[in-house]
């Protein structure tokens, strides 16, 4: 794994820590590399610039947190919901979809800083 959970903690000041911690880092990881085209996978984390580690693994931290708090609406088959002229919707500032990869503003700017997710070949 390219971030143990003692980093995600210093990164994120989460505390306590999730049980299912490990799942998640990996989860989020598995996001990170989809969306960089498993360029990092190719090239080796440790191929990568000081810069672009860093980046990658606030990346992965910040995709950890955005699975942890949204983990419910990301799994969710709903797509709109009414009762009583009532009707509920997600914010698609938050929610964002990258690729096959539901994940947040955030994310996609610090990944986007490294290069990475470029689209053309590299």
């Amino acid at each position: 794994m390219i971030l143990s959970a003692a980093e995600y903690k210093d990164i994120t000041r989460v505390s306590p820590l999730p049980d299912d911690v490990g799942d998640i880092l990996r989860d989020a990881e598995e996001d990170v590399n989809a969306m960089t085209f498993n360029r990092i996978v190719a090239a080796g984390f440790d191929a990568l610039t000081s810069f672009q580690q860093e980046k990658v693994k606030l990346a992965i931290a910040k995709q950890a947190d955005f699975r942890r708090q949204y983990e419910g609406l990301i799994n969710n088959p709903l797509t709109s919901y009414t009762v009583n002229g009532v009707s509920m919707g997600w914010d698609k500032s938050i929610i964002q979809q990258y690729g096959s990869v539901p994940t947040c503003s955030g994310v996609i700017t610090v990944l986007r800083q490294t290069g990475l997710m470029y689209r053309g070949i590299m």
